[in-house]
């Protein structure tokens, strides 16, 4: 049975030979210390990672730094954000704060750059993030305008927020699971997070040539709109593996969508491409 036959037709994402999970090259856990979050005894965490994105997390509000490609990135992906959650949760996506009365989780937060508009579109948001400095950015910049400032940032991490029986309506998870050690685990613990009927909300990067020439050779070496070493390809997910993993942690994907960048207007939209850059929103069917 096709893993994607849950997915909106009217994103058709064609044939595709699916990859066996054990393939996927899971990156190892690092002894290196750092000042973040402490890991659970059965963790996500890639502390490589935590301190790489630790030495730029001054950097996130800056429109022309490291964080560039996201903050481009950003409209587009609340345009997915909004339709698919407004038609979800049954809310009108025309008004100003369609989110209003619902608890969303942003897990992987950063300095806050999805935290914060999800907040003026009404939602009562918690930002997460294992990176200490990324927590004291985003709370910063929160704190200059009252509507953020209800912003709940913690240093903590989602298999965290499981121990303490934390539940959303809906869990954001952005440009994070190629970062994580453990997709599986990062995966459940989405899914733990996410009352029954809620909803999850999951972008990232496709394992393809294509991705692996535009991703990594393109935007960190030729364009040098990433630090180089931002990516690593053999941590990217295919949209038929991560729709796998969701399934065995009870999230049933709705619908995925690509985005796709436009060099001559410098904006991105959304696609039925997902050969680079995805999307997937999927309901949690049971608790």
């Amino acid at each position: 049975m096709a893993l994607l036959t849950r997915i909106r037709t009217r994103i058709p994402l064609g044939p595709t030979r699916i990859c066996p999970l054990r393939l996927i090259q899971w990156r190892p856990y690092s002894n290196h210390q750092s000042t973040s979050a402490p890991a659970s005894s059965i963790s996500s965490l890639n502390q490589t990672e935590l301190v790489k994105f630790s030495a730029i997390a001054d950097s996130w509000w800056d429109a022309d730094g490291p964080f560039r490609p996201l903050h481009i990135m950003n409209p587009t992906r609340l345009a997915f954000i909004r339709s698919t959650l407004c038609r979800h949760f049954g809310k009108d996506p025309n008004t100003a704060r369609p989110f209003e009365g619902l608890k969303f989780v942003d897990v992987g937060c950063g300095g806050g750059i999805l935290s914060e508009p999800l907040a003026r579109m009404g939602a009562t948001v918690t930002g997460v993030d294992a990176v200490d400095k990324n927590i004291t950015i985003a709370r910063l910049h929160a704190d200059l305008d009252p509507v953020t400032a209800s912003i709940e940032y913690r240093c903590t991490t989602a298999e965290k927020l499981v121990e303490e029986r934390k539940e959303f309506d809906a869990v954001l998870a952005l440009e994070v699971i190629e970062h994580v050690a453990n997709p599986t685990e990062f995966c459940k613990s989405l899914s733990e997070l996410t009352v029954t009927q809620g909803a999850t909300v999951i972008s990232t990067i496709n394992r393809s040539m294509r991705a692996y020439a535009m991703a990594i050779v393109a935007a960190e070496y030729l364009l040098q709109w990433l630090p180089k070493g931002t990516h690593d390809w053999s941590s990217f997910l295919t949209p038929e593996e991560l729709v796998l993993i969701l399934q065995r942690s009870s999230v049933s994907i709705q619908e995925m969508a690509g985005f796709v960048y436009n060099p001559l207007s410098g904006s991105w939209s959304l696609s039925d491409d997902i050969g680079v850059n995805f999307i997937a929103y999927g309901t949690k069917t049971y608790g």
